[in-house]
């Protein structure tokens, strides 16, 4: 994976060359890449995801589906402003970190969406951004399975174990919960949203994000899925 730079006035995108090139955009990338209303007006949004911000489905071309996620803040600070966040550099913006993480997880093997672009506009001393990364065909939150039923014991020891592999190798995932869970048609499972994530060395929270997720099932009402996943994590080898 080759990530490249490229700056278009004040908005800064940071992408994977070659799978633009495969998707025949312009490049280097524009910032009608991450622009909800040009692919709008093109009649190429498919869909769109629950949660903050309304994460948009994009008909990449070439058979692929692209997922468009504007950064969007919670809580009580989004009263003051739910789309910018203050700039520090570049590099430290959300967008650009959350792709570089992704890209290096990619790349070591580990099941998560392939990162396209990430994209950020400075506006003085605050920024605004956006990610692409690829769609995960015929993928479901494990919140959905779980709300249904369609969760078996089996396949949530296959979330324990993978979870498990993010930590070995050395993930802290500051949000897992049942909806950054997916599983696709083959029940493989993926980790999807590293917003504010980061490689760590082992420590305390490996067990607080187990907890976090816990808590997470304790909302779906599906506190005893918690067993055969902490069983499915246990069983994994450690590979670090």
């Amino acid at each position: 994976m080759g990530l490249a730079t490229c700056r278009a006035g004040k908005v800064f995108i940071l992408y994977d060359a070659e799978r633009l090139c495969d998707a025949a955009a312009d490049a280097p990338p524009g910032p009608l890449l991450v622009d909800p209303d040009h692919w709008r007006g093109q009649g190429r949004v498919t869909g769109e995801a629950p949660g903050r911000g309304a994460s948009l489905f994009l008909d990449a071309g070439a058979g692929r589906e692209w997922v468009l996620r504007p950064y969007r803040r919670g809580g009580l600070i989004a009263r003051l402003s739910a789309r910018r966040y203050l700039w520090t550099g570049l590099e430290q913006t959300r967008a650009f970190r959350e792709l570089r993480l992704t890209a290096t997880l990619h790349e070591r093997g580990l099941p998560v969406p392939r990162p396209v672009a990430a994209a950020v506009t400075r506006h003085g001393l605050t920024y605004e951004a956006a990610l692409i990364t690829e769609r995960i065909p015929g993928a479901r939150a494990l919140a959905d399975l779980l709300e249904t039923r369609r969760a078996s014991e089996a396949l949530l020891a296959e979330v324990g174990r993978t979870i498990r592999r993010f930590h070995d190798a050395g993930l802290d995932h500051v949000d897992l919960n049942a909806r950054n869970l997916l599983v696709d048609e083959a029940q493989r499972v993926w980790l999807i949203d590293l917003d504010r994530c980061r490689l760590r060395q082992k420590g305390a929270w490996q067990a607080a994000n187990l907890a976090r997720l816990e808590r997470s099932l304790m909302k779906f009402g599906a506190s005893d899925a918690m067993a055969p996943i902490r069983r499915g994590y246990g069983e994994a080898s450690d590979t670090g």
